[in-house]
């Protein structure tokens, strides 16, 4: 019989969401995605719907916005939903350093092999830079410190996945009223609006400026007859005579049950993100014995990609920081050609006022009593004018850490019958780049009149968070060095690939959004 898939792709990030796009511009036509989380939109973001946190371990009973890992002194924060990563990052979508790719990538994958394909996301994804008009507090503090402590030349503006308005501007009367959004028709069908410096990148932007995947590479693939399935969580793959039988649980919230299903495919694309493609692998690998052959290579030399926030205080500074103001990051001061060790961009990093958010919420669903929503709307008011956060600059940095993380399959202490994803990571090789952004942001900090808190999570602890997991599947030239050849194909499985940040083999330094999505293009444009 033949297979009722030409290809399944599991996870709708920007690995998934790119291939699925222009595969099925290529012409294949029997395209499924599947998306363990929900399907997202103004009227059930989080701080509406209540719908904040996703269990892995049962998803049924918590399918929320936000899946939270908490690993060996690391914490990595995954999107959970149709469009992946792109629900819940910063935007920024920027080119990796040419050099980047000199050592540790096959010799096919260059920066110049790169160029094309990063330009054709840039394209879908409208990446533009935060206007002039529109500069915010953070973005001035940046550009002072920058130029206080003798790197002005470091300083620029960063590619956002957002749209703006020329109209729009910080003098308007109620500047952060949806009314001054300006509402469009994209060419995917989506109708979006221009951002009004809200601050909610992160948890749902009320106006859909922000270009998500869900908005473009998504929804030109759904007009295209590929199936997008929202509440599919994977749970195997398994080879068959002519292709791969894909195992699933489908998740109903509401009922809190699952499904088991099945389907088959030609071929799989795995895009589950860094720790969900390689968990899925390891599963298939160590605990069901169905992929045996995958490489030993498989869940080595993962990173955090050196992401660390490092808060500031600014109690006499005019006018304030505001960090809930504006996209959540706007600019960067770029030391990456700095020795081992010491490469890294520093950014402006911005923190949504949840009360607001869930003030917000709560006055736009409907129940309740006049003199509740008269009684919230009060409080929302004032949440407007003190504006809680105002005086804190969230000093954010990427890095080039070690990249010597192991991902396994390990036993929880309070249940060893379970099988959990665990992670074996050193803080020591990765400490000096650590202790380097540190010292760069009390520098920046103290140069304007800021007064920094490097947090006790890494000066006791020595714990990190990351929002930019990569590697577990790394890009290699044979089986002793990679999981996935340069095409991305499986080693050992034709058929079966991985197009996501899993395959980077090492720490990017900045945000890597965009060089998954640049190498998923290529994958699909490779595949036969």
């Amino acid at each position: 019989m033949a297979n009722q898939f030409d290809v399944i792709i599991i996870g709708s990030g920007f690995g998934g969401a790119v291939t699925a796009c222009r595969l099925a511009e290529r012409g294949f036509k029997r395209i499924l995605v599947l998306e363990r989380g929900r399907e997202w939109n103004p009227d059930n973001y989080p701080w509406k719907s209540g719908h904040w946190t996703y269990n892995p371990d049962c998803p049924e009973h918590e399918s929320g916005w936000l899946d939270l890992r908490i690993l060996d002194d690391m914490v990595v924060a995954q999107g959970a939903g149709v469009g992946g990563g792109s629900l819940i990052y910063a935007n920024v979508s920027i080119e990796a350093k040419p050099d980047l790719f000199n050592r540790g990538w096959p010799p096919e994958i260059t920066y110049q092999e790169l160029a094309p394909y990063y330009r054709a996301a840039g394209a879908m994804l409208k990446v533009a830079e935060l206007p002039d008009n529109q500069l915010t507090e953070r973005f001035k503090l940046m550009r002072e410190a920058a130029q206080k402590i003798g790197a002005g030349e470091r300083f620029r503006k960063l590619s956002l996945a957002v749209t703006f308005s020329d109209t729009w501007n910080y003098g308007l009367e109620d500047r952060f009223d949806e009314r001054h959004s300006v509402t469009w028709a994209n060419e995917h069908g989506k109708t979006q609006g221009t951002c009004v410096h809200r601050g909610y990148c992160d948890i749902g932007c009320p106006v859909q400026a922000k270009n998500t995947l869900d908005l473009n590479y998504l929804a030109r693939a759904a007009r295209l007859g590929a199936e997008i399935r929202a509440l599919h969580l994977a749970r195997a793959i398994e080879p068959i005579e002519q292709g791969y039988r894909v195992r699933f649980d489908v998740i109903d919230p509401d009922r809190h049950t699952r499904t088991p299903g099945m389907h088959t495919a030609d071929r799989v694309i795995l895009a589950a993100g860094s720790l969900g493609s390689t968990e899925l692998l390891l599963r298939c690998r160590d605990q069901y014995r169905t992929l045996p052959r995958l490489s030993p290579f498989l869940g080595k030399n993962w990173s955090s990609n050196g992401d660390f926030l490092t808060p500031a205080f600014y109690s006499k500074r005019e006018p304030p920081v505001s960090p809930s103001h504006g996209p959540t990051i706007t600019a960067g001061i770029d030391f990456l050609d700095g020795p081992p060790g010491a490469a890294f961009l520093i950014e402006d990093g911005g923190i949504p006022d949840l009360l607001k958010a869930y003030l917000d919420g709560r006055l736009n669903g409907r129940g309740g009593s006049l003199q509740a929503r008269t009684f919230l709307h009060g409080l929302r008011e004032a949440a407007l004018e003190r504006d809680a956060l105002a005086r804190m600059m969230p000093w954010f940095a990427q890095g080039v850490d070690a990249a010597d993380g192991r991902l396994y399959l390990g036993r929880k202490w309070y249940a060893p019958w379970r099988r959990a994803l665990k992670l074996n990571w050193d803080v020591d090789r990765s400490a000096t780049m650590i202790q380097a952004i540190v010292a760069m942001h009390l520098r920046l900090s103290q140069a304007t009149g800021g007064h920094p808190w490097v947090p006790p999570t890494w000066t006791v602890l020595k714990n990190l968070v990351t929002p930019h997991p990569l590697g577990g599947c790394n890009v290699g030239i044979t089986q002793s060095d990679g999981v996935v050849d340069h095409r991305g194909a499986v080693f050992g499985y034709p058929g079966l690939y991985v197009a996501d940040g899993a395959i980077i083999p090492e720490a990017v330094g900045l945000n890597p959004s965009r060089t998954i999505a640049a190498l998923a293009e290529r994958i699909a444009a490779l595949m036969s």
